[in-house]
């Protein structure tokens, strides 16, 4: 079975303050790479979904060297690349769930840039699609959140909520990029 890696919102505006003073996972970037690597060397299908925020004080507006791609990601030569202004990756242009279906894949492998944001929406949306969808969780990130009453809740909790959520769910499982590639750091 085919599966199409899904590098989501891998943008230069997340090593932006604007997030907040913490992030987890400093590896994430590497990990990306690697995944990267294994499936361009694999042939298989590369899909990159960067995020064109809509509020212009963003880091990931547009009119932002924020916008752009990290370097990792934006050397590759994606067999397509879906933009977006709202979480889910099944919500950007061009469709990527149509796509998907008329190259015939039914696995989806995602990694990227947040967590508990883009990813885990772009995963709940594929495993409602009835994609069979795996989330590399050592290739993500995110930040420490605050709730409605402004207790923060740290980055590595967020993270592990969301790999309950998913996993627990049935919406996705969740593996480790040397699980998806056979290989080590």
């Amino acid at each position: 079975m085919t599966s199409a890696l899904v590098v989501i919102d891998m943008q230069q505006g997340f090593l932006d303050r604007y997030w907040g003073p913490t992030t987890n996972h400093p590896q994430c970037e590497d990990n990306v790479a690697r995944l990267i690597a294994h499936w361009s060397a694999q042939g298989d299908p590369l899909v990159v979904v960067r995020h064109d925020s809509v509020h212009p004080g963003s880091p990931l507006h547009p009119a932002t060297p924020g916008n752009a791609l990290m370097d990792a990601v934006a050397a590759v030569d994606a067999d397509l690349l879906v933009t977006k202004t709202v979480n889910s990756a099944f919500y950007g242009e061009p469709d990527l769930e149509a796509w998907l279906r008329g190259a015939a894949i039914s696995r989806l492998v995602l990694c990227g840039i947040q967590t508990n944001m883009c990813v885990e929406t772009t995963a709940r949306m594929g495993g409602n699609l009835g994609f069979d969808v795996v989330v590399a969780l050592d290739a993500t990130r995110t930040f420490d959140l605050a709730g409605p009453d402004g207790t923060v809740t740290p980055a590595e909790a967020l993270m592990a909520a969301t790999a309950t959520n998913l996993h627990g769910g049935g919406f996705a499982t969740i593996a480790t990029t040397a699980d998806l590639t056979g290989q080590t750091a």
